[in-house]
């Protein structure tokens, strides 16, 4: 193997913070103690062969600006059989340094070597990246001090749940590797490993970013509290599956420490993969923390990881296990484009024959021409819609933020101004014509009669957003995007709220409390369907969430009801774009009150 160095940035690496990473990585990938060997042997895939030709690996440095004054070094393994003319797969290692020693547990260089030589796995470009470190102000020597504090940046990168370790890969160290090889953009053409926090972050990358790696390999992974890893088996049986493979290898004598019990925690991934139907695998041994077992199965793992290439990894079915409750999702439909609008306007009704209207003026060529998505456009010069909601009678109740007011459009296309000077954000119309609207800004619930007189029902959410009645029409839900909370009140003869409580528990991203909540639905069974960052989350009656629908596109979603025939299309705006869904469930119109089933507590 052929080793060169190339600096791309000016650094200095104390010595402290090298000891410090080798200690906490490079043990662990080096333990090869006699007896580890006695019981995991080195097979011949990890050994150096005569003929198989050698790829080369080249060290770089670099400094992060995703993760701020961070350096870090990395290696890039280039396999002999790589030509520029056809983009290679790519496979990132984390806690790199480990994983490329030629007399370390893993060799992976050596086993790329042996398997790409013997076709089992495709020409492959290696990326080994070291966690980053920030060096600190310098000081004045002292006696018995270093020059230099530094900052560890390895579990706030690893073990962390949100996307940004992915968008550091994204947009800074695969494009720079770039720069000098071609590599493939495809998601089945990329891998992501790594061991213990490593592991973990191996798969919190494709997690999020399922369009940029289907493959995830990880060795006693920490799915653990140590960053709030250990909710992710509940959130792969919840949200919707992802096109991707995982492998994972733990012991039975790994940690079992404050943060959890490592063991216990693979079985339980491991578990809830099986359960969710991804294509995974768990090998199993008696080892501790360590790479003395996954040292002896990597050629293996990566056998199993690549097989069927260039088969593309398949996305699961939803795999409900007979339970009704999470059986939302129809299998054989995905999210289909319906319109464009000209500008972001995130409103969506339906109509009493169970047409979808659409706030967004339309943009030029894109309206659908196709007749069976039910969709229309509101003809009105409604001036910054946010929110509309119709009536048994046809009629639609609009919010007109710019205006400040809520005007009502009649199916002839009459025009009523019900209330002026207000701040509208969302909307919902009782059946006896009276109307809830939210006002973020003012932290207020009001209630407009029919009378036209309006009142303030409550004051104590801290951004009131969207707003729905419940099927029975007994209940109000209203979302906060600050929070992870969805309120809910108890509704009074004359309107005034009651019992309020923060019902609906909201899963939220790792970097932040606030889920984005904003649009709302309801189905016949009385789930609630919220609109947030993490996707469409699905809560049942007594408030818990039984599933997340993944977004149809990036970025944020509002708008959100359920239309066409049968009411069992669920149309969802994202951005300015409005997509639709087929659903096993069917959604219910808002005026109609309709009795919903005893809940499974």
């Amino acid at each position: 193997m052929f080793i060169q160095s190339v600096s791309r940035a000016p650094i200095r690496l104390a010595t402290l913070f090298l000891a410090a990473v080798t200690v906490v990585c490079g043990l662990v990938l080096a333990a090869g103690t006699l007896r580890a060997a006695d019981e995991y042997p080195l097979g011949a895939d990890s050994q150096r062969q005569p003929g198989v030709p050698q790829g080369a690996v080249t060290h770089y440095t670099w400094t992060s600006q995703i993760f701020p004054g961070t350096v870090r070094d990395y290696w890039v393994y280039v396999p002999a059989q790589y030509t520029p003319e056809k983009p290679a797969c790519v496979m990132v290692f984390q806690d790199g340094e480990g994983f490329i020693k030629e007399d370390g547990r893993a060799r992976v260089p050596i086993v790329f070597d042996n398997l790409i030589a013997k076709h089992q796995m495709p020409v492959t470009i290696g990326v080994f990246i070291n966690p980053g470190v920030s060096p600190g102000v310098s000081k004045a020597p002292q006696s018995g001090q270093p020059k230099e504090a530094v900052r560890f940046n390895r579990s706030f990168e690893y073990d962390a749940l949100g996307d940004r370790y992915a968008r550091f890969l994204l947009d800074e160290i695969l494009p720079e590797v770039a720069k000098h090889y071609n590599l493939s953009t495809r998601p089945d053409d990329r891998a992501i490993s790594g061991l213990s926090s490593g592991g973990i972050c191996a798969f919190t990358v494709a997690w999020n970013r399922p369009d940029a790696f289907h493959r995830v390999l990880s060795f006693i992974g920490s799915f653990a509290d140590l960053r709030g890893g250990d909710i992710y088996p509940a959130l792969v049986r919840k949200t919707e599956p992802k096109p991707l493979r995982v492998f994972l290898q733990d012991g039975s004598h790994d940690l079992n420490i404050y943060a959890g019990d490592w063991w216990m925690a693979n079985q339980s991934m491991a578990s809830a993969l099986e359960y969710a139907g991804y294509d995974v695998k768990f090998v199993t041994g008696d080892k501790n923390h360590d790479m003395e077992q996954g040292g002896a199965i990597l050629p293996d793992a990566l056998r199993w990881l690549w097989r069927d290439y260039p088969q593309p990894v398949a996305k699961p079915a939803p795999n409900h296990g007979g339970d009704k409750r999470t059986a939302i999702i129809d299998p054989d439909h995905d999210w289909e484009w319906v319109r464009q609008a000209a500008k972001v306007e995130p409103a969506v009704a339906v109509d009493p024959q169970e047409n979808v209207l659409f706030s967004g003026r339309m943009a030029a060529g894109a309206d659908s021409a196709n007749p069976d998505h039910r969709v229309k456009a509101l003809k009105a010069e409604a001036r910054g819609v946010t929110g509309m909601m119709f009536g048994a009678d046809g009629s639609v109740d609009v919010c007109e933020h710019d205006a400040r007011r809520i005007v009502q459009y009649g199916p002839n296309g009459s025009k009523k101004i019900l209330v002026e000077g207000v701040d509208c954000e969302d909307l919902a119309v009782r059946p006896d014509g009276g109307i809830y609207f939210t006002d973020p800004a003012g932290h207020r619930v009001w209630y407009l009669n029919r009378a036209g007189q309006k009142r303030v029902v409550n004051g104590g959410i801290s951004m009131p957003n969207g707003v729905r009645l419940s099927p029975d029409q007994s209940l109000l839900f209203v979302s906060d995007p600050t929070g992870r909370w969805v309120w809910s009140f108890a509704i009074q003869l004359d309107g005034s709220l009651a019992h309020g409580e923060p019902f609906y528990r909201l899963e939220t991203r790792d970097q932040s409390s606030a889920t984005g909540a904003l649009g709302m639905t309801v189905d016949s069974l009385g789930y609630l369907y919220v609109a947030t960052e993490l996707g469409i989350q699905v809560c049942d009656q007594p408030g818990r969430v039984v599933a997340v629908v993944n977004s149809p596109a990036p970025g944020p979603l509002s708008g959100m009801v359920f239309g066409g025939a049968g009411l069992q299309d669920l149309y969802v705006v994202a951005g300015d774009k409005l997509y639709r869904r087929r659903m096993l469930r069917k959604g219910v119109l808002p005026w109609v009150t309709q009795k919903l089933p005893v809940p499974q507590l």
